[in-house]
């Protein structure tokens, strides 16, 4: 087996994060190299590529009740700097 390609069963495990693009360089490059020859496997890439953009199009329409976005930020801000100690 050759060390420099990824089987579907590898592709299938790390498709949402690639998705994400939260995979290193070299894995990005390993499982599109994949993609780009296995038809399965490209098939469930635009599939869940299509579920995730549907997804996304549907949290615009949605309200956000009054304060929740800055209540939010500011969380995300104290798990970037925690307290000293």
């Amino acid at each position: 087996m050759n060390v420099n390609r990824y089987t579907c069963e590898q592709v299938f495990a790390r498709l949402d994060d690639f998705l994400d693009r939260e995979l290193s360089a070299e894995e990005m490059q390993l499982v599109q190299g994949h993609l780009d020859h296995c038809a399965a496997c490209a098939a469930e890439h635009r599939f869940e590529s299509a579920v995730l953009a549907d997804v996304r199009k549907k949290l615009v329409r949605i309200d956000l009740p009054a304060g929740l976005r800055s209540r939010i930020s500011d969380q995300l801000l104290r798990l970037q700097d925690p307290p000293p100690g």
